[in-house]
């Protein structure tokens, strides 16, 4: 049995006398990979504030594993213009060494980017900076708040394609939001729709027929995503390309016709 790197128990949160999180339960465990989905002020980026010690939970309890060292991606990276900032020395800001620096950013594919200046970076390259920085704290958890944030179809592809394979080499916990339906699918062991409170959870190929996601997110993303079953037989580069092997979505689709993802995209 995969070990409990935190524990939600009965969790809520008011703010301003509104509700916005009910009563979540959920275990996350070492290799496991979590996908919280839920539609605009369902509760999500609080969800996790409140994981991360950010949000104070209004009641409920949270189990953290003693000394457990956590890596927050946020959705965007915003910094001042007109301040000069290389990708170094980003990092150096939290507390990486040169050698460590490195190593972080040749695991997310970036390391080629080390002198380049911060505000000069594509979506992509910043949200593999932004997780970079998250893996030289050597997490065992990591925590991405709609990582492929501003990030075209093929580079979203790419990225949770290497938040799978970080979780493999690296054998941490990861809890995501996203919004990105289709890839969700493919990417993710357990999903868990929120709405304040968790609607429906579990098996990608399984949520798409529960009754509450239909309900949430209406019959045609839950009939698109239940033909999208996605066989992951294969890896993307760095700009979201197939590396060996074939995709077989229930031998319908390729990679670029399911590529678009559904029209009725929901945003925390």
């Amino acid at each position: 049995m995969n070990e409990v790197l935190a524990e939600l128990s009965k969790v809520s949160v008011t703010l301003s006398d509104r509700l916005i999180v009910d009563r979540v339960s959920l275990s996350i465990k070492r290799g496991d990979i979590i996908t919280i989905i839920g539609p605009n002020g369902a509760g999500k980026t609080t969800l996790i504030k409140t994981i991360l010690g950010i949000q104070k939970a209004t009641s409920g309890s949270i189990s953290l594993q003693p000394g457990l060292v956590i890596g927050y991606v946020p959705q965007t990276l915003n910094l001042e213009t007109t301040l000069p900032l290389s990708v170094e020395r980003f990092m150096a800001l939290g507390g990486c060494d040169r050698k460590g620096c490195q190593q972080a950013l040749a695991r997310t594919g970036v390391a080629h980017l080390m002198a380049a200046s911060v505000h000069h970076l594509s979506g992509g390259e910043k949200q593999r900076l932004l997780l970079a920085r998250a893996l030289a704290r050597q997490p065992s958890l990591l925590v991405l708040d709609e990582p492929a944030q501003g990030v075209d179809i093929n580079g979203q592809a790419a990225l949770y394609d290497l938040v799978r394979q970080l979780r493999d080499e690296l054998n941490c916990g990861v809890i995501m939001i996203s919004h990105d339906l289709h890839l969700v699918m493919a990417a993710t062991d357990k999903v868990i729709c929120l709405n304040q409170h968790v609607c429906c959870s579990g098996f990608p190929e399984d949520i798409s027929h529960d009754p509450a996601f239909i309900e949430t997110f209406g019959t045609a993303v839950a009939e698109s995503l239940a033909v999208y079953h996605h066989h992951h037989n294969h890896r993307h580069d760095l700009h979201g390309n197939v590396i060996g092997g074939g995709a077989a979505i229930d031998g319908m689709l390729t990679d670029a016709e399911a590529a678009p993802t559904c029209s009725g995209h929901h945003h925390d």
